[in-house]
């Protein structure tokens, strides 16, 4: 879910349990993503819990610790990695974005992909959900993850059904 396109789901997610797992570097950028994520947790009516992690190349063992513990419903993965003058955020960046992918089909848990990879501070302030930023990926990617989770719940109970899911 990406730019200003990006759609608002009016989630009922009552019920569900969330894993927050937010890298701790940048943090400023990182406590406007959390704030976004928590708002939309409450919002959804879903409960959730923070963990942080030392950056982004550690959201994915944490990811998986969380899936596997049996306590969540779905996880959102929070980080930022600013492009510098070496490799090291093309390496990062796919490391994360590869990690939870597999961390997500594997254990088969929703993962709301919250990790910017920008160019600039700015560009990441632009997308933490301040009042005067035009993008919250936090929110976003809790609603991309509990949207998924309630996919998971409605499919395995109305397995057999020919009725389309909505997200409730």
């Amino acid at each position: 879910m990406s730019g200003g396109s990006a759609p608002h789901l009016n989630l009922k997610a009552e019920g569900l349990r969330a894993c927050i797992i937010a890298a701790q570097w940048h943090e400023v950028v990182m406590g406007g993503l959390i704030g976004g994520a928590t708002r939309a947790c409450d919002q959804a009516g879903s409960t959730h819990e923070l963990i942080r992690v030392p950056g982004a190349f550690e959201l994915p063992l944490a990811a998986q610790f969380a899936a596997r513990s049996g306590r969540f419903d779905a996880l959102i993965a929070l980080g930022v990695v600013i492009r510098g003058g070496t490799p090291h955020f093309e390496y990062v960046c796919s490391v994360a974005t590869q990690g939870l992918l597999r961390v997500g089909l594997d254990t088969q848990m929703p993962i709301g992909f919250g990790l910017l990879t920008v160019d600039s501070e700015q560009e990441a302030l632009d997308r933490a959900g301040f009042a005067n930023s035009p993008q919250d990926k936090g929110s976003e990617a809790v609603e991309a993850a509990l949207a998924m989770a309630l996919l998971a719940r409605d499919t395995f109970t109305l397995a057999g059904s020919s009725t389309a899911t909505e997200f409730r």
